[in-house]
């Protein structure tokens, strides 16, 4: 998500469509109303009958409670040398083991944990610089917002991978909150941008309007009339923050400049790159991380989708 350019009034991040925004809840003029017990059952009704909600959500569900659970249940520590060598999938070792003799299926388990873990520190760092930025620039206007939207362009056009490369060569990264949290704040400029857009919209609604004479502060408008109003689209911008953390993350590991201490999908996908498990045949031990790395991000982007549909009436499947 290096990069972004406009579309009605948003963003579109480079790899992942930006979800489409209606016009904000309510009649114009009035403030949105709040989520009542029929509103709830309405999104509720149109959830359920989206199959691309339910079925992102149901395999993103799935393995975060693989994620929760897979840890506690396995036998071995996932860098320990628990086996035979190079062992294909059996009843003692489901995922079989690496050139190493280590079991692939506790390093799946604990490496979807840390994939979950950067995805959720890193998006949400990401979201929130992002809301905040957004937020500030597009309700104050003026030279903050001039200031801002600089400093959002700056960061926007470096190239994020390259940077978070060349800074987690040179810091050594030993934690996956370390990595999530370098991740969140390169990841944010998109984000920013697409919010300052809405909210530039939202601010001359007249019930914005009478908010700011009755003499609420700035954050209590921003958090009580025009936050409310972007609800649904901030809840899809961070689902797309938190698979882009995923994939970048995943990335890093890939290179090697992940946390070498611990195991996670990328890298274990780095490790079998190096013990040439593609040319001798061990399908085992590179095929389950890229699979949970396509799962996990690939639900998310497909429940984002759905959500799009069901809080877009005129997407709606009928």
């Amino acid at each position: 998500m290096s990069a972004a350019e406009p579309r009605d009034g948003g963003v579109v991040a480079t790899g992942a469509p930006a979800p489409r925004v209606e016009a904000p809840v309510g009649a114009p003029g009035t403030p949105a109303a709040p989520l009542t017990p029929t509103h709830r059952s309405e999104f509720l009704y149109f959830a359920f009958r989206n199959w691309k909600f339910v079925a992102g959500a149901g395999l993103v569900l799935a393995f975060l409670v693989v994620a929760i659970v897979g840890p506690m249940l396995v036998q071995h520590e996932p860098l320990e040398f628990s086996g035979p060598t190079d062992q294909p999938p059996s009843s003692e070792y489901w995922f079989g083991t690496t050139s190493f003799g280590q079991d692939v299926l506790s390093q799946f388990v604990h490496g979807l944990r840390a994939a979950f873990l950067v995805g959720a520190v890193g998006g949400g760092i990401a979201w929130l610089l992002g809301a905040a930025i957004g937020f500030t620039a597009g309700y104050r206007g003026g030279w903050l917002d001039d200031v801002l939207t600089m400093l959002t362009n700056v960061v926007l056009v470096i190239p994020t991978l390259a940077i978070l490369i060349i800074v987690a060569a040179y810091l050594n990264v030993h934690s996956y909150a370390t990595e999530a949290i370098l991740i969140g704040l390169t990841s944010w400029p998109w984000a920013a941008r697409a919010v300052r857009a809405q909210t530039f919209s939202l601010k001359t609604r007249e019930f914005v309007d009478v908010a700011r004479l009755s003499g609420r502060s700035t954050g209590r408008i921003i958090g009580s009339e025009i936050a409310p109003n972007m609800s649904s689209y901030l809840l899809m911008m961070f689902i797309l923050l938190f698979g882009g953390a995923i994939l970048i993350g995943a990335s890093l590991d890939f290179l090697g400049l992940g946390p070498a201490e611990s195991v996670s999908l990328g890298l274990m996908m780095n490790n079998s790159f190096l013990a040439s498990a593609l040319l001798l045949g061990s399908w085992w031990w590179f095929l389950p991380p890229g699979l949970g790395i396509i799962g996990v991000v690939g639900g998310l982007y497909v429940m984002n989708v759905g959500l799009d549909e069901i809080f877009n009436p005129r997407l709606r499947e009928k």
